[in-house]
């Protein structure tokens, strides 16, 4: 059913294609022109304009012949760094990088994925709803083409976001919110070899207060990490300014608050003891999701699960993914595998038969919609 080989040249082309976040201009017009040679209609919304970027999402409605709720099914153009002139290598049934380059396969696989999905059922004759195609720009940059996709032109009731590691058939059912924060700690200037005392090192605040902080796995359910540091302008300067970005993010709302409020309070009592001050601006980046295990959406996968002989399972994640969003909206969407491992890294890969059989799933669903 699946043209493994047609399959594997589409998540090459796509692969090759540079397409940084916001950057994703080549990506979109490949997807536009091959959505518009399956014969459908794709539209490119405002996102990009809004946030400054070469291009839009990409909306494209498949009309369907059985009367079952619309799904929404979306990949994103997006890749992190290091992403240009990424080169594909095969061998036997992976593809992976050549060790310069992250793969690109989160999220070109789950594009190639829902390409060869639209590609079979039309040449199947396979019966389904309305399917809804979105393509998302700058996911990886906060899941900003997902929060600024034009929902105006969205009407599905279930979402399948194919953008996930893991074995096919695994659903992330339940997600953390996350919390941006963004801390300035300010200090005194002074020369550092003269008159240091005259000083007050923001980066002895930080310290100070980074090294009172709980980071990194807090429980089960909450996580926190700090991850760039910028200041100083000179050896010779007491640092009189540093700008921290960090995360925190739980499943849990109550955690997620109280991890944060400790964070705040750590930069503050350091910033009181040496003498300094400190601004600390915390804001949600997205919001949790957690289907239940009654719903329909889980029933729809439980269903398609035993048609196609794979086995179901809801799993949790502490990542953030356009899933976040799209069930913000009243959508009720998981995040699908599509086989991808060691993602974000020089030694990315994935199997070709992980995505063979994540077409065959994602068929199935569409077959067991109600």
């Amino acid at each position: 059913m699946v043209n493994r080989n047609r399959m594997v040249d589409e998540f090459v082309e796509l692969v090759r294609i540079d397409s940084l976040s916001l950057k994703e201009r080549q990506m979109c017009d490949t997807l536009k022109r091959k959505l518009t040679e399956l014969g459908y209609q794709p539209v490119e919304d405002d996102a990009g304009q809004k946030l400054g970027g070469q291009c839009g999402n990409i909306i494209c409605t498949v009309k369907g012949s059985r009367d079952v709720p619309a799904v929404l099914i979306t990949a994103h153009m997006d890749t992190v760094v290091p992403g240009i002139g990424k080169t594909p290598v095969i061998e036997g049934d992976i593809i992976k990088s050549d060790g310069t380059t992250i793969l690109g396969g989160d999220d070109a696989a789950g594009i190639a994925v829902i390409l060869e999905t639209l590609k079979v059922i039309k040449e199947q004759g396979v019966s389904h709803g309305d399917i809804q195609i979105a393509f998302t720009i700058g996911e990886e940059m906060g899941l900003l083409g997902a929060k600024n996709l034009d929902y105006s032109r969205i009407y599905a009731k279930y979402g399948f976001i194919l953008d996930s590691d893991g074995r096919i058939g695994c659903a992330a059912v339940k997600a953390p919110s996350q919390n941006k924060i963004h801390a300035v700690i300010k200090g005194k200037a002074a020369h550092a070899g003269m008159e240091p005392e005259n000083g007050v090192s923001a980066f002895s605040i930080m310290a100070d207060a980074i090294s009172s902080m709980k980071l990194g796995r807090i429980d089960e359910e909450t996580t926190a990490n700090i991850g760039t540091v910028h200041g100083g302008v000179a050896t010779n300067i007491v640092c009189d300014r540093v700008e921290i970005d960090g995360e925190a993010r739980s499943r849990d709302e109550s955690k997620l608050q109280a991890q944060t409020e400790h964070m705040r309070e750590c930069f503050v009592k350091a910033a009181e003891k040496w003498g300094g001050k400190v601004e600390f601006i915390s804001e949600i980046e997205y919001p949790a999701f957690n289907i239940s295990r009654e719903s329909e959406i889980i029933k729809i996968l439980e269903s398609a699960a035993a048609e196609s002989g794979f086995a179901f399972e809801a799993v949790t994640t502490g990542g953030g993914s356009d899933t976040n969003i799209i069930n913000s909206k009243g959508i009720q969407a998981v995040d699908l595998s599509v086989g991808m491992t060691k993602v974000h890294s020089v030694d990315e890969q994935i199997s070709i038969t992980d995505m063979e059989n994540a077409v065959l799933f994602l068929i199935s669903i569409l077959k067991n919609i109600r």
